[in-house]
């Protein structure tokens, strides 16, 4: 009996010395991220980071051996915290654009997909597929989007005579929509879907208009941002990207929160 006992307790402190080497042996990344775009990145009711974005970001530092722990960012301090060293990377549906590249460096993407407008129900209003017919028809008109972000760019360059209202999240856009302070807003389609149409503040809004996906402003698709020079970082999370398209692990996140495949084409 003393005998199986002592090799229980020999079996138990070898494997305790096993998983502490194994963590030792983890590099430490800090991802930051917003936690306020759902359902890429969001708090849920228990005050916990979840979504698309936490979910990948989980499965890419399991596949390359990181233990990963999270920082919740503003969304327009993002870069300069990464710069700060505040994080080591970014997982929050950064799309991936040449201005953006001129100061960090970025993965291959993880996801893509197109921004829209959306409106409410009862306004009669249609948008050409056209960019500058549909500039024309929104002359004037007050549009609420997020700051810092692909799409106020692309509204700014494109639509010069929209009145833009700026927020610092697009749950603010959102509401102001709802309080009939902006006619429209405009976000990726699948955030404005999931995040607004789909709950019951959304109930009586829809989409309006074309898909948008102007590689000059919307960019390459969603990456993972890192400091310039972290090239074995950024390797790390390609080879990690690559590894649960090909194992499975991202169709299972991805069918968690969509009907469709997210990566893109």
């Amino acid at each position: 009996m003393m005998k199986e006992l002592f090799g229980a307790v020999t079996l138990a402190a070898a494997l305790t010395v096993g998983l502490n080497a194994q963590a030792q042996d983890q590099e430490k990344v800090l991802i930051g991220t917003e936690g306020a775009y759902p359902p890429f990145n969001y708090i849920d009711s228990d005050g916990e980071l979840a979504g698309f974005d936490v979910e990948i970001a989980k499965a890419l530092c399991d596949a390359a051996n990181f233990n990963c722990e999270f920082v919740v960012q503003d969304w327009d301090g993002i870069i300069p915290g990464l710069l700060a060293k505040k994080y080591d990377a970014i997982i929050a549906s950064m799309s991936i654009t040449e201005e953006r590249k001129e100061v960090v460096d970025f993965t291959d993407k993880y996801y893509q997909t197109p921004a829209k407008f959306v409106k409410p129900e009862d306004m009669d209003l249609e948008i050409p597929e056209d960019i500058d017919e549909a500039a024309e028809v929104l002359d004037g008109m007050t549009v609420g989007v997020q700051r810092a972000t692909i799409h106020e760019n692309f509204l700014k360059d494109n639509f010069p005579n929209v009145d833009l209202s700026l927020y610092a999240s697009q749950e603010e856009a959102n509401l102001d929509l709802t309080n009939g302070r902006v006619d429209l807003v405009m976000a990726d389609s699948v955030v404005l879907l999931e995040g607004f149409l789909n709950q019951d503040e959304g109930a009586d809004y829809e989409f309006v208009g074309p898909d948008y996906s102007e590689k000059e402003w919307h960019g390459e698709g969603v990456g993972i941002a890192v400091r310039p020079g972290e090239d074995e970082l950024l390797e790390a999370f390609n080879e990690a990207i690559a590894e649960i398209r090909e194992n499975g692990t991202y169709k299972e996140i991805n069918d968690k929160y969509f009907d469709f495949d997210a990566y893109g084409s």
